[in-house]
């Protein structure tokens, strides 16, 4: 809760800074005004309460009525949440508040279309590190309430070899070796390949799990095939709602979608007086 409160109030700030003129100028002190939250358009809420922090953080007295949960769908022209309180503090809080909701919202709604896409196959949509600077966290949660599952959080909390690693090591054996060395037990090793000889290479060194990148459908297949669940597997690279299916079939574990939150699009939301 930490962290979001300092994303709440470092966006505060950079909308406000020394005041907001239009609001001091127009609306008297004390008015009391009710609002509501309307979906412009079909959506997966995510960051509701987010959005009520907003307003929390602007003036503890404003109510804020939430008329659906995170994870549910939201149909367009829906009224979703309420709120009632000083105008001044909705009228300064809006925008913020708005802003990150929009966002995790459209996070959340492409997610649930990947995880339908694959729906039956057994695969799992993760996320990557591919996020907006200092929104990680929440556009994570917001992953998670689409159906998706994260990845690593950050370069702390998990062992991922990428091509520039082994290159740098000598060798993907020798980077899954020094990895092994000073890695805990509880922590999974995952190296990235780019073809079936990599793969090899990954599985004979031990590696847990195998990031398949970018190969074809015919390649991921054979590397299923190679590595005969001795490890995990991951594909990545070309996936999109068009080719994500495809890729499930070939009976990878995982997929990962660098496009979940860096190629989202935000959902249309108004905040109205009433």
């Amino acid at each position: 809760m930490f962290e979001i409160d300092r994303i709440i109030r470092n966006a505060l700030q950079e909308d406000i800074g020394l005041g907001d003129i239009t609001t001091r100028a127009t609306v008297t002190a004390g008015t009391i005004a009710r609002a509501e939250l309307v979906a412009k358009e079909d959506f997966v809420l995510a960051g509701l309460d987010v959005a009520q922090q907003v307003f929390a953080i602007l003036d503890p007295a404003v109510a804020f009525e939430k008329l659906r949960e995170d994870g549910q769908p939201v149909r367009r022209g829906e009224v979703f949440a309420w709120l009632k309180g000083d105008a001044r503090a909705l009228l300064q809080g809006e925008r913020v508040a708005l802003n990150l909701l929009q966002r995790m919202c459209g996070i959340a709604t492409l997610t649930a279309q990947f995880v339908a896409a694959v729906e039956g196959s057994g695969a799992i949509i993760v996320d990557t590190r591919k996020t907006t600077p200092g929104l990680r966290v929440l556009e994570k949660y917001a992953v998670r309430t689409g159906g998706g599952r994260n990845h690593r959080t950050s370069l702390y909390d998990g062992v991922l070899i990428k091509e520039n690693h082994s290159m740098a090591a000598g060798g993907i054996a020798i980077a899954i070796e020094r990895a092994r060395q000073v890695a805990p037990h509880t922590l999974k090793i995952e190296v990235e390949t780019r073809d079936l000889a990599e793969v090899d290479e990954a599985v004979k060194a031990g590696a847990d799990i195998i990031l398949l990148d970018n190969m074809d459908l015919e390649t991921l297949t054979a590397a299923v095939d190679l590595i005969e669940s001795r490890a995990l597997t991951e594909a990545s690279g070309g996936v999109n709602l068009d080719t994500v299916a495809e890729i499930a079939a070939t009976g990878v574990n995982f997929i990962s979608v660098g496009a979940l939150t860096h190629s989202f699009r935000a959902v249309d939301i108004s905040m109205l007086f009433r």
